[in-house]
């Protein structure tokens, strides 16, 4: 089979190994058996296998020695402890000891091929977040900016071309898209890089002082102004001014800013002598500027003197194939920033994520990983971590067959009742019957035993035979 992957089985038990081997090979894994610790390091010594299957308790080194010279070593393999001994604690012990997971012995066929699979999707979906941040670093961006995409590839393109002028550009895009960030990085491509990058919201500033904040004002010019102070043209001198929201600025400061661009020098609230201006201005808006230049609240002559160059930014939406690359990126940041040790997301959460719409573009995707990283639990994001929305638009997509009644429910009651149907329509088969509910084998095992059903056949029909003594 194309999926099969190296595992070396670690069993002491001839018989035992031999059924475990049998069962795995028809799975088309590539399987090497050992009867010993010491049979086992030595034989990855010559070859590391992608899956280590051991049983903990054997004849002298025991699978936890084993384990914790495979973690020393770092060899990256994933590792599965069996034991026949129904004490929890030797499986606690096996996860602390860094154990992908566990099987207690007897245990199913079906137990083995899930826990098998489960774990080395896990560690595919590491390795691919390693090969993600590794094309974060080696250069699948631009700067701060993130995508192999070939809306993205294009947008690096514009910014070398344009870096490099001094070139009045306008960006738009929709909230969320990283219109700073091309900013910044027009900025650094340019020959003012070793200057001053200023940014301002102009949504963020009253309309009566957004004069004073953009030209500075002579003392005395206003009450409160009880010095002189400049601007953020002046402090922008030689650099870079990015104007951002530029759509809310009133109109009569949009025919000041106009003759700013044009000659290049400006007069301070209340002064009388002009100061010259060597900054290049760089503007964004997510709202259409002609349509709003028809309705006549923006000044198409403005307009115009912006849209030297116009870069527009691709929603979210329109490159999904980068949301992995971003996810990855984002984790690495909120882990850090918080203290936290998440390595990598779950192939369902992963899911969501790449088909979620995206209405707020990438800044929503980094707010829903840092809730991510801040809610999980054992350093394992679930899709209860996720924000609202996003479940619900999960939930949406697949469908939920279920109702809630009006006078609300038991859910005990519930729960039993669909554990009784899956072991009905799984003819009594458990590890069926928890692929059914979505369950792992080991949750389902517990709800049995919560439930009181663990002896129960709800068919009549004997279960699938056990593994293992």
């Amino acid at each position: 089979m194309s999926d099969g992957v190296s595992v070396l089985l670690v069993e002491d038990e001839i018989a035992q190994r031999q059924l475990i081997a049998e069962i795995l090979g028809r799975e088309g894994h590539e399987i090497r058996e050992v009867g010993t610790v010491d049979e086992a390091l030595q034989s990855i010594s010559d070859v590391v296998p992608d899956l280590i299957l051991c049983d903990w308790r054997m004849p002298g080194r025991d699978g936890g020695d084993l384990l914790d010279d495979v973690r020393r070593r770092a060899l990256g393999c994933a590792f599965i402890v069996m034991t026949a001994y129904g004490s929890i604690a030797h499986a606690v012990d096996a996860i602390r000891r860094g154990a992908d997971d566990y099987l207690g012995k007897p245990f199913e066929r079906e137990a083995l091929l899930l826990a098998v699979q489960r774990v080395l999707r896990t560690r595919r979906l590491e390795r691919e977040n390693r090969e993600l941040r590794e094309a974060v670093r080696e250069g699948d961006g631009f700067g701060e900016l993130i995508g192999r995409s070939q809306p993205m590839r294009a947008l690096y393109r514009t910014i070398e071309k344009v870096g490099a002028t001094d070139a009045t550009v306008l960006v738009v895009g929709e909230s969320g898209t990283g219109k700073e960030l091309v900013a910044r990085n027009l900025h650094r491509a340019s020959r003012r890089a070793d200057r001053s990058f200023v940014a301002v919201n102009c949504a963020a500033i009253p309309d009566t002082l957004i004069e004073s904040e953009l030209f500075g004002h002579e003392k005395g010019s206003f009450t409160g102004a009880h010095r002189r102070r400049e601007g953020r043209f002046e402090e922008a001198d030689g650099g870079t001014l990015f104007l951002d929201e530029i759509a809310s600025m009133p109109l009569p400061l949009q025919a000041t800013l106009l003759r700013v661009l044009q000659e290049r020098r400006f007069t301070r609230v209340g002064g009388s002598g002009e100061v010259e201006s060597d900054v290049r201005v760089i503007a964004a808006s997510n709202r259409d500027l002609p349509a709003l230049v028809n309705e006549g609240t923006f000044r198409e002559d403005l307009f115009y003197r912006l849209n030297v160059i116009s870069i527009e930014l691709p929603p979210l939406r329109d490159r999904m194939e980068d949301v992995p690359l971003l996810a990855a990126n984002f984790l690495d940041q909120a882990s850090a920033r918080h203290g936290a040790e998440i390595r990598s997301l779950s192939p369902e959460v992963l899911r969501i994520l790449m088909e979620h719409g995206w209405p707020g573009n990438v800044r929503e995707l980094a707010n829903a990983v840092e809730r991510l990283v801040l809610l999980a639990e054992d350093g394992r994001p679930s899709i209860e971590d996720l924000p609202a929305e996003l479940r619900r638009s999960a939930a949406g997509k697949y469908g939920c067959p279920f109702s809630l009644p009006a006078d609300g429910l038991i859910w005990e009651q519930v729960e039993r009742g669909l554990i009784a149907q899956a072991l009905k329509r799984s003819r009594g088969n458990r590890a069926a019957a928890a692929r059914l509910l979505g369950l792992s084998y080991k949750a389902f095992l517990y709800r049995l035993e919560k439930f009181g059903m663990a002896g129960e056949n709800e068919n009549g029909v004997t279960e699938s035979p056990e593994m293992g003594s």
